[in-house]
């Protein structure tokens, strides 16, 4: 056994733990949500929520937004080996707006606004050129060659192409 091989099954063993916590984190947190929702509803002010109260269920339910995100990023690397772009810029979106939902104008500088700004602007054009660039979604030749066997097969668009890569990986071997 060679230290490569050592390594790769040292990290298979890390993200492994690392989805083990996630998946924990989430489900606590899903369980304080409920609390939370129920708590608000029924013993503050029975039937009616007030603006802070939404804006700090909103924000709680967008944190664990993120959580379930960042558990299927994990979870799509250790299975296709391929870093989903577009969903880790699409987590920073959903980062950004629950700071941004849960600002309060009145204490934050212009400084910081234009920042935080800046950075929504940045992320939604990446985003945008993502999209439009159609990076990922990259069906192959209608005619593929046995050369053409891209590494992410989850990143074709249809069952059909993918059968077709498979078709041209086994003529490879």
């Amino acid at each position: 056994m060679d230290a490569s091989d050592l390594l790769k099954g040292y990290e298979k063993i890390v993200y492994y733990v690392l989805i083990f916590l996630f998946a924990v984190i989430v489900t606590f947190s899903i369980g304080e949500l409920v609390y939370i929702v129920y708590n608000s509803l029924t013993v503050e002010t029975p039937l009616l929520l007030e603006n802070h109260e939404l804006l700090g269920i909103f924000g709680y339910f967008l944190l664990v937004l993120i959580g379930v995100e960042l558990l299927a990023t994990i979870s799509a690397y250790i299975n296709e080996r391929v870093i989903h772009v577009e969903i880790v810029i699409m987590i920073a979106i959903i980062a950004i707006a629950r700071g941004v939902i849960l600002l309060d104008p009145a204490t934050v500088s212009a400084l910081n606004m234009f920042g935080i700004a800046a950075i929504v602007f940045a992320l939604c054009s990446g985003y945008y050129f993502l999209k439009k660039g159609g990076l990922g979604r990259q069906a192959p030749p209608a005619n593929p060659s046995p050369r053409y066997a891209p590494r992410s097969a989850a990143a074709l668009s249809s069952l059909q192409a993918r059968k077709q890569v498979q078709r041209a990986r086994k003529k490879m071997e």
